[in-house]
Parts: structure tokens; C-alpha cells; sequence
């Protein structure tokens, strides 16, 4: 059975034009228009009530797609999506991409032809050539939290480099000079940011050393891995800043197995804000991104595309603020 998109393919358009011919729309010419029926006529095809419903882009269906849900980062994100969708009577469609591009271009291609109304997406791995592809096809994307440096869509994501040097400069303020920094992946753009604030506010101390940063995966057993590398390599550190707050327990976990006390020893921060740093022992010092208003924020944008037309591509960066907790409590003298 033919579809739209073979009708476009074939007369040479769009698949909105194709649809604004199917609805009789006037910003058509009648030439366009000829190629579009005379191809409509040669694939026999018959328009449904879904493909009528392009034009308007009134489906009442997005689309976001996250990393992990199991990332209790990702949950608070994706509920400030659906709630803005939900006021506005739109469902959300959910997928996990585990970090890879080929994934998240196999939902692009699937979902695209349910005619969904647009797409969200907290990747790092969205590839460049699909983003350019939903936005020659009029069809609205938001890439939200790691995203691409530059792109042709609106990015929302936090000031993570300034999050950074708030992290490193509290644990100065707290007395600590030997700061060491996990950092994660350096393919996301978050990472990168963070590790540039730690190098910016840490390179000044007399104790700094390259040696002091360690990667990390985004996840516990890696911030506990690389504890262990920084003990061995600097037995004298006095403060941790961890890239997110998984590999922040992480490294909690480490140092309680090792005997070192935190944190009259060392001091530890993490970085985002989940609720799971108010529950470890100590209670975990974080720069808590705002995660719900970022997915309120991007659902928003998008649905003010999908119903206005209007597109944009402008970076908005959220403000983050520190949380201080127990782990980076200063001794009393």
C-alpha cells in the first residue's frame, strides 16, 4: 500500500506538500499540485485521517526519546515533558536509546511514519544528518540536556561549566586544596563543559595536578573505580567533585571501604540533584540542575513550534544552584 511519503518521493516534494494538497491548501501552485495528484493517481493512493491530520500537525502524539530511564536523573526530565504535554492534552511517546545513534535513528524512521507532531531528545548520539532530515521535513525537534554544541533546533540544557566552578569553589571554601574531578564521557557535551569549570576553578591551587582527574562512565561502579586510581595516585587528596551524582556515591562507597572518613578527610560533591544524594551516609553536597523545569521548558518550545510554525534554534542554558550537605561540611575548631 503506498504512502504519503512515496507520493512525495515520486512527485519530487515534500511530504507537507503533499499533505497541503491532500487539504486543499492555497499555498500550493497548481503545477506542484498537478505532479502531486498525477502521482497520487499513478500509486493508487488513498489519503487516511491520520495523513490529513499532517498538515496541521495536530496528532496530539511527541515523541522523547532518553539515554536510560533507569538513570534517576532521567525520570524528573521526562515528567516535566508530560506534564506540560498532558495540560495541552498531548501524549507522550517514550524510548530508551542507550547512547547509541542507530537506535535513536531507527525510532526517527518507525515514528516519523506514525506522523507523530514532534520529537524531544536528551542524546548525546543524535545524529546531525537526522536532525537535519526532520527539519527539512517541517517536522519540530528539541534536543534537551546533552544534545549538540550547535544545531539547527533549540537546545536546552543547564550552565554546566559554571555548576563546575561552583562545586570546586565551595570545596575550597571548606578548606580543601588537593580537589580531585571524575569527569564522564567525553563525547557528551555536559561532561565536557563540567570537566572545563573544574580545570578553570581547580588549576589555580597550589595542589592541582593533571593527575588529579579521573574518568568516569556516568554511573556507581565507575565513580568507585576511579577512587581508587586517585588514592593511589594522590593519598594526600582532601576534596573530590564528581561529574554527576552516581559516580559521586560511587566514590562515597569507595572511600567508606577504604576507612577514609568523610568528610573529615575528604570531602565530596556530585552534580545534578537526584534524590538519591539525600539518602547516602553522609547526606551528598550537589549542584542540583533544575531537571523537571528543563523537560517543562523543552515541551513547551516544542509545542509552541508544532502549533505556531515558527522555528528556532536558539541554546538556552538553565541556571543550576549548589546544595550543600554533610559530605563537605567543614570540621569545627
Amino acid at each position: 500500500m503506498a504512502t504519503i511519503r512515496d507520493v512525495a518521493r515520486l512527485a519530487g516534494v515534500s511530504v507537507a506538500t503533499v499533505s497541503r494538497v491532500i487539504n486543499q491548501k492555497d499555498s500550493v501552485n497548481s503545477e506542484t499540485a498537478g505532479q502531486v495528484l498525477k502521482a497520487i493517481e499513478q500509486l493508487h493512493y488513498v489519503p487516511n485521517a491520520v495523513a490529513r491530520g499532517l498538515a496541521g500537525k495536530k496528532m496530539g502524539i511527541i515523541v522523547l526519546i532518553l539515554p536510560d530511564i533507569l538513570n534517576p536523573f532521567f525520570p524528573a526530565l521526562a515528567r516535566g515533558v508530560e506534564d506540560v504535554a498532558h495540560k495541552k492534552g498531548l501524549t507522550v511517546i517514550l524510548g530508551n536509546s542507550d547512547d547509541l545513534g542507530i537506535k535513536e535513528s531507527s525510532y526517527i524512521k518507525v515514528l516519523r511514519e506514525k506522523y507523530v507532531d514532534g520529537f524531544i531528545f536528551a542524546s548525546n548520539t543524535i545524529r546531525e544528518e537526522d536532525v537535519e532530515s526532520l527539519r527539512n521535513d517541517r517536522i519540530p525537534i528539541v534536543l534537551l540536556d546533552r544534545g549538540l554544541n550547535t544545531a539547527s533546533c533549540p537546545v536546552i540544557r543547564s550552565n554546566n561549566r559554571e555548576g563546575a566552578k561552583l562545586a570546586v569553589q565551595h570545596l575550597i571554601e571548606q578548606g580543601c586544596q588537593r580537589i580531585a574531578h571524575i569527569y564522564g564521557p567525553q563525547e557528551f557535551i555536559t561532561a565536557r563543559d563540567r570537566l572545563l569549570g573544574y580545570e578553570e576553578a581547580a588549576g589555580r591551587l597550589k595542589g592541582y595536578s593533571p593527575s588529579l582527574m579521573v574518568s568516569g562512565n556516568f554511573d556507581i561502579e565507575s565513580g568507585r573505580n576511579a577512587v581508587e586510581q586517585l588514592i593511589a595516585r594522590h593519598p594526600d587528596l582532601d576534596g573530590i567533585f564528581a561529574g554527576n551524582d552516581l559516580m559521586a556515591v560511587g566514590a562515597l562507597k569507595a572511600l567508606h571501604d577504604r576507612g577514609i572518613r568523610v568528610p573529615e578527610q575528604v570531602k565530596v560533591c556530585g552534580f545534578d540533584g537526584i534524590g538519591l544524594t539525600e539518602i547516602t551516609e553522609p547526606e551528598l553536597t550537589t549542584v542540583a540542575q533544575p531537571v523537571y523545569e528543563m523537560g517543562g521548558l523543552a515541551a513547551r518550545i516544542l509545542l509552541d513550534e508544532i502549533e505556531s510554525g515558527i522555528r528556532e534554534n536558539t541554546l538556552r542554558e538553565l541556571d543550576v544552584r549548589l546544595i550543600p550537605r554533610k559530605s563537605t561540611r567543614k570540621e569545627e575548631t
